[in-house]
């Protein structure tokens, strides 16, 4: 069955490497590369800067959904690197950012090296509301790759 086009972005399955449980995510954002850049004035030229590239800049992997488990290893993991000091050894991981067809295939994927959590969010609590607590999980990486 052929997929529609242009696809979806409510069907999509996070992957760390290493376990497939616990990844259920409501939104992934931050998936975005940008080249810095450094100006340049050529003598004389008055009419145009050089643009120089500079490198290459990832903004941070944003997770949320609903607040897990206590038992979750994804849970675990946040609590090592935030709540373990600098004594403890931050275990960095790798995964994949899937987006899926209406066949649970995936049609896109991202993967992003060596990710370590730099910010982990729970949402306010609020007594006049009905919603879902939400917690989000921000990640740095090394690199990321588009794979498919």
């Amino acid at each position: 069955m052929e997929s529609a086009y242009p696809p979806v972005a409510f069907y999509f399955k996070v992957v760390f490497e290493g376990t497939d449980q616990d990844t259920s995510f409501q939104e992934v954002s931050g998936i975005s590369s940008q080249m810095e850049t450094e100006s340049y004035v050529e003598g004389g030229e008055n009419r145009f800067t050089h643009k120089l590239p500079k490198g290459v800049t990832h903004s941070n992997l944003v997770l949320k959904r609903g607040i897990a488990d206590a038992n979750s290893p994804l849970v675990g993991w946040c609590q090592a690197v935030f709540e373990g000091g600098f004594s403890a050894r931050i275990t960095p991981k790798n995964l994949k950012v899937n987006l899926m067809n209406e066949d649970k295939q995936p049609i896109r994927s991202w993967f992003f090296a060596s990710a370590v959590p730099v910010k982990w969010e729970v949402d306010t609590f609020n007594s006049t509301k009905n919603d879902v607590v939400i917690e989000t999980i921000e990640l740095s990486y090394t690199y990321s790759n588009r794979v498919a």
